[in-house]
This record gives C-alpha cells, sequence and structure tokens, in this order.
C-alpha cells in the first residue's frame, strides 16, 4: 500500500467483523501510510466507534486516535506529519 490515508469502510459490520478488518488492514499498511480512516457511520456506528477506541488506544502500531471531519469517521494516527 502506497498511498499516505487508508480509507476503510466500516458500515454494516459487527464489532467482531470491523476488528477482523481493521486488523487485516493494520497488517497491510506498508511504512507510506500515516493514517487509516475509519468509516463506521453516526446513528449505528457509535458501537463501532466506542469499540475502535477501545481496542486500538493499545496497538502499538497507532500513535494516536482522533475523531475525523464527521462523527462517522474515527482515525488511526500510524504516522505523524511533519
Amino acid at each position: 500500500m502506497n498511498e499516505p490515508f487508508v480509507k476503510l469502510d466500516l458500515h454494516g459490520m459487527t464489532q467482531e467483523q470491523a476488528r477482523r478488518a481493521i486488523d487485516r488492514q493494520l497488517s497491510a499498511c506498508g511504512p507510506a501510510v500515516y493514517q487509516l480512516q475509519l468509516i463506521h457511520g453516526y446513528h449505528r456506528g457509535t458501537n463501532l466507534r466506542q469499540m475502535i477506541y477501545d481496542w486500538y488506544r493499545y496497538e502499538p502500531k497507532v500513535k494516536r486516535i482522533q475523531p475525523g471531519d464527521n462523527p462517522g469517521i474515527t482515525i488511526l494516527v500510524l504516522k505523524e506529519l511533519y
């Protein structure tokens, strides 16, 4: 993967399905990837958003977790932009 910002759509997934998809994507991210943008939705996606914060705050590849431009997106920052 050579894109610096990777998007992953999690709409319609259960927490377990989303976690597996995120784990696969994290494994596939190379050194050129700065952010993994997780699109989970707003109304039904709040459970996924909470799972992302709870599960990935201790992930060694994730430098920090931040909200996206809208409440339906959460961003895993893998590498800081300088």
